[in-house]
């Protein structure tokens, strides 16, 4: 007899355990493999496309000769207007900005959903890439575009690859497909996806402009993004899609009627 038919309240593990580890989804197995495709092809792209620019950075050559044209053209763009609406998008996704966005969504996702799973693999995933860009960056140890052309305050900090890039796009891949991968709307996803993709393209050219980032430092947050999501897509299905009938720690899941 479950606690629930006995009358019982529910124990302080149960609580715990339906609210941070229970959420299950049902699907064919055909999506569910298609589900772990997709993650695989997105963290081998992320990877090969980190391990060109790095290749091209160290060796200061390949893709990181568009570094100095991109910059120059840059700084022909540059008026007080446009300077003003690339330092409000530079604080948004700062390292004061986006780690209080990201505060209240996770906070405010975990109070309010039933389960807690995705906002806590949200906040994984955004802790995850601030230690990959503190490793690499120390690693690789390149500088900075001249300080002298850059126009919200001096940083000497090393330059690949950018943290505030990488945590739009973490932050905005990995919310996105969170919240669409339980929607049965592909149209809607798309429109997700390109709205992330407009804020990363944002986020990205805010950097450029104000002179703290060469471009092959974007791109590689990117494919570092990319990686990252292909993580959270693998783990995330591997832990919640469910085919009806398949049986889950021992016993059926709870979409199967069981024997007659």
């Amino acid at each position: 007899m479950t606690e629930e038919q006995s009358g019982k309240s529910p124990g302080r593990w149960r609580v715990f355990h339906d609210k941070f580890i229970v959420e299950e989804r049902f699907m064919s197995e055909p999506a569910r493999r298609n589900l772990y495709r997709t993650a695989v092809g997105f963290m081998i792209v992320g990877s090969v496309l980190f391990v060109v620019l790095l290749a091209g950075v160290l060796q200061n050559g390949g893709l990181s000769s568009m570094d100095e044209p991109v910059r120059s053209w840059l700084l022909t763009l540059r008026s007080e207007p446009l300077t003003t609406i690339m330092i409000i998008l530079a604080i948004v996704f700062g390292p004061i900005g986006l780690p209080i966005i990201i505060l209240v969504v996770t906070v405010a996702w975990g109070l309010l959903a039933k389960h807690a799973w995705r906002p806590l693999l949200l906040a994984g995933a955004m802790l995850t890439g601030v230690i990959l860009a503190q490793l690499i960056g120390q690693t690789v140890g390149r500088q900075r575009p001249p300080v002298d052309l850059m126009l919200f305050g001096a940083d000497s900090t090393f330059s690949f690859p950018s943290g505030h890039v990488l945590g739009a796009c973490d932050f905005l891949l990995v919310t996105t497909f969170l919240i669409f991968s339980r929607r049965q709307n592909p149209k809607a996803a798309v429109a997700g996806f390109v709205v992330a993709g407009i804020g990363i393209f944002f986020a990205s050219v805010s950097r450029l402009y104000l002179g703290y980032h060469w471009t092959t430092d974007a791109l590689a947050s990117l494919s570092m993004s990319f990686v990252v999501l292909g993580a959270v897509i693998a783990l995330d299905t591997w832990r919640t899609a469910r085919i009806t009938g398949e049986r889950v720690t021992g016993t059926l899941s709870k979409a199967d009627p069981g024997p007659d």
